[in-house]
C-alpha cells in the first residue's frame, strides 16, 4: 500500500488534505453489483422500456382485433373401469386392472388415430378446411390423402382425478366446432366396439379350427379307451382289481390255514405210523379208541376175577375170555381204521395245500397282468376325459364369445354431447394484451440490463471503484451548449474583455464550472504526508478531455488568490495555447533543448493573474526524448515558486514520455470519459502507474450525463441557482 499525504493551510499554503490509494500486487475480485444499480438502470432506460412495452401491446392488440375468431366446442366422454365387459363367463366378473393412467393415456392416443379421425375427416373435409387451400399437385394429394389424418384443432385433455376425456375441436364456425367434437366422439364409441368385436371375431374362428381338431382328438382317445375296455373284457378295470385285490388276500388266509392243517395230519399221521397206541389216542379218532381200550380193560380184569374163582373149562371163564379177545380185535380193528383216516385226512390237506397254492398262484398273475393293465387304462382314460373336458370347455367359450361379441360394452360412453360456444376463445384480447406487457416488459429490461452488462466502458464513480479499486476524486458534467468542446479563455494578450469571457464560460458552464471547483477541492483538502504542489493531468487515451480539465483545474485554483502554473507538456500535439489564445512561438520544447529559462517563456491571461501558463513551444521529437532528464528539475523549481504546478501531459498508453512525468510529479490525476474509456483500457493505465510507483490522486470522470452515472447528475437540479450565482470575479466563489 502506498500512502501520500500533503499537508498545508489556507493562509498562503495548501490545506491540509489526505488522499490514500491503495495498489493491490494482484487485483481484489470485483464485488457483487447492488440492486440499486440495476435501479438506476432501468430508470436510464426507462423510456425506451416504456416505448416497447407501448409499441408491443399497441401491436398485440391490432394483430388480436384483426385475427379471425376461433370458437371451441368439447364433447366429454365417461370411461367406467368397473364396468364389465361381456356379459357371460369370467369378463361378466373380471375387476378392472389398477392401471388408470396408462388406460387413459391409450385411450387419448386412440382418439388421435387415423382410424377414428378419418371418417369424421372425410365427412367434413377438415383437411382441407384446416390447411386453408387444397394441393396444386395431383401426386401430393393423394399422397397427402393416404397419409395419417392429424388435426391440429384437435385437442383431448383429462380433467385431473376423474376418468373423464375432454374432445375440444376449434373452428371459426361455432356449429362445426361442435358436429366434429360430436363425431370424433362417435367415432371413438363406434371404433372400441369394432376393435373388440373383430377382436372376439377372430377369437371365435380360431377357437372354432381348433374345435374340429379338439374334436377328432377326443374321438380318437375315447375309441382306444372303448378297444383297451374290450380288450380286457372289463367294464371298469379298477374295480376289477379291487376284486382280484380281496380274492388274491381271501386265498392267501385259506392257503396259510391249509398249511397249517397239513403239516398238523402229516404230524398225527406219522405218529400213527409208528404204531403206537398212544399217538392213535391223540388223533382225531382216539374217542372210539379210548372206548374200546376201556372195554378190554373191563374185559381183562372180569377174565382175572373169573381165572381166580374158576378154571379154564370153566363157561364164566370161556365167557370172559372171548370177551377179551373180542375186545381186542376191535381195539385193534379200531386202531387200524384210525390209521387209515388219518392217512386219508393227511393225503386231503396235502392236495388240498396244493389246490390253494396254485389258485393263489393264478389269482396273483391275473392281478399282475391286470394291475399293470389298469396304468394304460388310466392314462386313455385321462386323455379322452381332458380331451372332452378341453372341447367342452372350447365350446361353451365359443357361445360365451359370440355373445359377448355383441354386447355393445357400456364401459365407454358419451357423457355430454358437444354444444355449438357462444364465445371465441381465440383470439383472448385481455390475456393477449397481458402477455404482450409481460413479454415486451421483460424483454426490454433484460435487454437494457444486458446491454448495461456488456458495456465495457466506465459509467459511474461506484463502477470504477469496484473494477479498479481506485477512488473517483470527482465527476464533471457534459457542457451540451458547446457539444462537449470547452470554451477558449481570453489571454492577456488580446482584445481586452478577457474578464467578461470568463465570466460568460462561468455562466454558460454553470455546473461544470462548479465541479471543477469541486474537484480541485477534492483533491487539495486531503490530509497527505506531504504537501501536493505538482500534479500531472493525464488519460489513458486521446481526446478524453485531460487538457480542459488541467486548463480549468488550474483556473480554478488563481481563482483563489493562490498562483498556479500550468504546463503544456503533450509535446507532440499542444492545446493550451489555443485555449487562451497564446502564442506557442516559445515554450517547454525550447527550455528542453536550449539554455533557455523556462521563466522567460511564461505567459499570463488578464483575466487570471494568479495564473501562469507554460506553453509547449513547437512540437519536437527530440525535446519528448530529454523531458525525463530536464523535467524533474523544472518541477523542483516551479514547486518552490507556485502553491499549485498542473502539468498536461499526452495519453499514458502508446507514448513513453508520460511514465517520465508520472515518476517526476507529486500525484498523478486520471481522466476517463463516462460511457467511452473501456474500463480494460483505463485499467491498463492503473497498473502501469501502479508499477511505477506512482502516487495516484484518483480518476475524474468527464462528461458525466444523467442518463450515464446515477446519482451523479445533481449539477442539472441547480441550473435555476447556477444563474443568480455571482460572477467569477466574485471572491465568494
Amino acid at each position: 500500500m502506498v500512502e501520500n499525504k500533503l499537508n498545508g493551510n489556507l493562509n498562503g499554503h495548501l490545506p491540509a488534505v489526505a488522499v490514500t490509494y491503495t495498489a493491490a500486487s494482484q487485483p481484489a475480485p470485483e464485488p457483487a453489483i447492488p440492486l440499486t444499480h440495476y435501479l438506476w438502470i432501468l430508470k436510464r432506460h426507462r423510456w425506451i422500456i416504456l416505448a416497447v412495452i407501448v409499441v408491443s401491446v399497441i401491436a398485440t392488440a391490432i394483430v388480436s382485433l384483426r385475427l379471425t375468431p376461433i370458437y371451441e366446442s368439447t364433447a366429454t366422454v365417461d370411461i367406467d373401469r368397473r364396468a364389465p365387459t361381456g356379459i357371460l363367463g369370467e369378463e361378466s366378473t373380471q375387476l378392472a386392472a389398477n392401471d388408470a393412467d396408462q388406460f387413459i393415456a391409450t385411450q387419448i392416443k386412440l382418439i388421435q388415430s387415423n382410424s377414428v379421425l378419418r371418417p369424421v375427416a372425410q365427412k367434413y373435409n377438415l383437411r382441407e378446411i384446416e390447411k386453408g387451400k387444397p394441393e396444386a399437385d395431383a401426386i401430393l394429394e393423394a399422397q397427402a390423402k393416404a397419409a395419417p389424418v392429424v388435426l391440429k384443432r384437435l385437442k383431448i385433455t383429462r380433467p385431473p382425478n376423474t376418468y373423464l376425456l375432454l374432445i375440444s375441436y376449434r373452428s371459426p364456425d361455432r356449429e362445426l366446432s361442435a358436429s366434429v367434437a360430436n363425431a370424433i366422439a362417435e367415432s371413438y364409441l363406434e371404433h372400441t366396439y369394432l376393435i373388440r368385436y373383430k377382436s372376439t371375431a377372430g377369437l371365435s374362428k380360431f377357437m372354432e379350427k381348433q374345435l374340429e381338431e379338439l374334436k377328432a382328438k377326443m374321438e380318437a382317445s375315447s375309441m382306444k379307451l372303448a378297444q383297451f375296455e374290450r380288450e380286457l373284457n372289463v367294464i371298469n378295470p379298477e374295480e376289477k382289481t379291487s376284486i382280484l385285490s380281496a380274492r388274491l388276500l381271501q386265498l392267501n388266509t385259506e392257503y396259510t390255514n391249509a398249511q397249517a392243517d397239513r403239516v398238523r395230519k402229516e404230524a398225527a399221521y406219522a405218529s400213527i405210523k409208528t404204531g403206537a397206541m398212544e399217538a392213535a389216542l391223540v388223533s382225531s379218532q382216539g374217542d372210539a379208541l379210548k372206548k374200546l381200550t376201556e372195554a378190554l380193560d373191563d374185559a381183562e380184569r372180569k377174565l382175572a376175577d373169573v381165572q381166580t374163582r374158576y378154571g379154564a373149562k370153566h363157561p364164566e371163564y370161556r365167557s370172559a375170555l372171548s370177551q377179551v379177545q373180542e375186545a381186542q380185535k376191535q381195539l385193534e380193528q379200531t386202531r387200524r381204521s384210525i390209521a387209515q383216516r388219518v392217512e386219508i385226512e393227511y393225503q386231503e390237506a396235502v392236495n388240498r395245500e396244493g389246490m390253494l397254492e396254485k389258485a393263489v398262484a393264478e389269482t396273483k398273475a391275473d392281478f399282475d397282468r391286470l394291475n399293470a393293465r389298469s396304468f394304460e387304462y388310466q392314462t386313455l382314460k385321462r386323455e379322452a376325459e381332458t380331451d372332452k373336458k378341453v372341447y367342452e370347455e372350447l365350446v361353451r367359450k365359443i357361445k360365451e364369445a359370440t355373445i359377448n361379441a355383441s354386447f355393445q360394452n357400456s364401459s365407454i360412453r358419451l357423457a355430454d354431447v358437444a354444444l355449438p360456444a357462444a364465445k371465441a376463445v381465440f383470439p383472448n384480447v385481455p390475456l393477449n394484451l397481458l402477455s404482450a406487457f409481460l413479454l415486451s416488459s421483460l424483454l426490454a429490461v433484460g435487454a437494457a440490463v444486458t446491454t448495461e452488462v456488456l458495456n465495457n466502458t466506465v459509467r459511474d464513480p461506484e463502477q470504477v471503484s469496484r473494477s479498479l479499486n481506485t477512488h473517483v476524486v470527482g465527476t464533471l458534467p457534459v457542457v451540451k451548449e458547446w457539444r462537449g468542446r470547452i470554451h477558449p479563455m481570453a489571454s492577456r494578450n488580446g482584445n481586452g474583455n478577457g474578464h467578461k469571457a470568463l465570466a460568460k464560460d462561468a455562466e454558460n458552464l454553470t455546473g461544470f464550472d462548479e465541479a471543477v471547483r469541486t474537484l480541485r477541492n477534492s483533491i487539495m483538502l486531503t490530509d497527505f504526508d506531504r504537501r501536493l504542489r505538482t500534479l500531472m493531468v493525464t488519460s489513458a487515451s486521446p481526446s478524453e478531455g485531460k487538457s480542459t480539465i488541467a486548463t480549468y483545474l488550474a483556473a480554478a485554483h488563481a481563482q483563489q488568490g493562490r498562483r498556479a502554473l500550468l504546463i503544456d507538456g503533450d509535446l507532440r500535439r499542444p492545446s493550451l495555447h489555443r485555449r487562451f489564445s497564446i502564442p506557442n512561438a516559445q515554450g517547454l520544447s525550447d527550455v528542453l533543448t536550449s539554455p533557455l529559462a523556462w521563466r522567460a517563456v511564461l505567459r499570463r491571461t488578464d483575466a487570471l493573474p494568479e495564473l501562469d501558463i507554460l506553453p509547449a513551444g513547437p512540437p519536437s521529437r527530440r525535446a519528448a526524448d530529454l523531458i525525463g532528464g530536464a523535467l524533474p528539475n523544472l518541477l523542483d523549481e516551479s514547486g518552490r515558486d507556485y502553491d499549485l504546478v498542473v502539468l498536461d501531459s499526452p495519453p499514458l498508453l502508446g507514448f513513453p514520455e508520460p511514465l517520465q512525468m508520472a515518476a517526476a510529479v507529486d500525484g498523478v490525476l486520471l481522466v476517463a470519459v463516462a460511457g467511452q474509456t473501456n474500463r480494460k483500457t483505463l485499467a491498463s493505465a492503473v497498473n502501469i502507474l501502479t508499477r511505477l510507483r506512482a502516487n495516484i490522486v484518483g480518476i475524474v470522470l468527464n462528461e458525466v450525463r444523467s442518463d450515464t452515472a446515477g446519482g451523479y447528475y445533481y449539477h442539472y437540479y441547480h441550473a435555476k441557482y447556477y444563474k443568480n450565482y455571482a460572477s467569477p470575479t466574485d471572491d465568494s466563489r
